[in-house]
């Protein structure tokens, strides 16, 4: 999961070698930790919201199938 959100987000943002992703893996449910520039966050976020919907949205689905909860939470720094 975590190179798909990976390639997505290197997709939208202006400095790809800032992005970070960690995974916190609790049984039935992983929360994945995206950290991406400062000046990128409102790409990520995109408008009222709907990148980073699309993009939980894909996790949901993928999720599913593996029957594993995906959380993705965008960490300011």
């Amino acid at each position: 999961m975590r190179e798909i959100i990976r390639k997505i987000v290197k997709a939208i943002v202006d400095s790809p070698e800032d992005v970070n992703i960690s995974e916190i893996d609790g049984g039935r449910t992983t929360i994945i930790e995206l950290k991406v520039a400062k000046d990128d966050i409102g790409k990520v976020i995109g408008k009222q919201g709907r990148t980073i919907s699309a993009i939980r949205t894909l996790l949901a689905s993928a999720g599913g199938k593996e029957k594993v909860r995906y959380v993705l939470e965008l960490i300011e720094e």
